[in-house]
């Protein structure tokens, strides 16, 4: 069987998902790849460079693409023209692209580089080698890598994968909804340490709940429902048809932007 193991892997654009690929290389049992960091985003390219021995921060973009056979591309989408002016990348190697609306043409273009491009959305739970990565198109080598970081669920077209993409859009909305949560007890006098704290076990409880695949997420919902009960009464009442339907615009708008 082919080996499709990366040796050495270039990340351009250190920020937040770049910082968890690099410790989730280092979670595992196994040995780690080299990983060539550009200089973009020194402080956190000094920390990883410190604790990793395998990880070097390099002079410049060039040096990434240069000595890495996986060259993973994060920086900004508005900055991508700009940071990757002049770049180039050898026909040989695999560029991953995760700037989200940016497309493989539009990549392929700005690098001039007949190296194969693959679309990806890796979450910073891949630090702990959790999570599924969407990629686009399929490429063993790719599909490899992220699968070792938590797994992988490859798209044949960049339509889909834009969809995918404008999911990803709403985990802050998540986060923000708890908080509203949490502010609406606190503003009934419940104490904000003991608000978040409950607000934290009982939703880190329904996530455990999406575990099951064998329920469908409305079948899920039901079954947390009792008739005329509590649930069901925020959920006719404040999740109704109208907020559903702007959840749907909003998210429209978003794909009409990515592609």
């Amino acid at each position: 069987m082919e080996d499709r193991t990366v040796q050495r892997i270039g990340i351009i654009g250190v920020g937040e998902i770049g910082k968890a690929i690099v410790e989730g290389l280092h979670s595992g049992s196994g040995a780690s790849p080299e990983v060539f960091l550009s200089p973009r985003g020194a402080g956190v390219v000094a920390e990883l460079s410190e604790r990793f021995e395998d990880v070097q921060v390099c002079a410049d973009n060039q040096e990434v693409a240069d000595r890495s056979e996986l060259v993973i591309i994060a920086v900004r989408r508005q900055d991508h023209n700009e940071a990757l002016a002049g770049l180039k990348v050898d026909d040989d190697k695999t560029v991953v692209n995760l700037m989200a609306g940016v497309a493989i043409d539009d990549l392929r273009r700005t690098l001039t580089t007949g190296a194969p491009i693959v679309r990806a959305i890796p979450l910073p739970t891949v630090r702990e080698r959790r999570g599924v990565v969407v990629t686009c198109p399929p490429h063993p080598v790719v599909d490899a890598f992220f699968e070792q970081l938590g797994g992988v669920l490859p798209v044949a077209d960049e339509d889909a994968f834009n969809v995918y993409s404008a999911l990803t859009g709403t985990l802050t909305t998540h986060y923000a909804y708890l908080a509203t949560l949490t502010s609406w007890a606190t503003g009934h006098g419940v104490a904000p340490d003991a608000a978040d704290r409950y607000l934290r076990g009982l939703f880190q409880n329904v996530g455990r709940s999406l575990n099951d695949d064998s329920r469908p997420l409305h079948r899920l919902a039901a079954d947390h429902e009792t008739p005329k009960g509590n649930n069901e009464r925020i959920r006719t009442t404040w999740f109704d048809p109208a907020n559903a339907a702007a959840l749907k615009e909003a998210l429209d708008g978003l794909l009409s932007d990515l592609r």
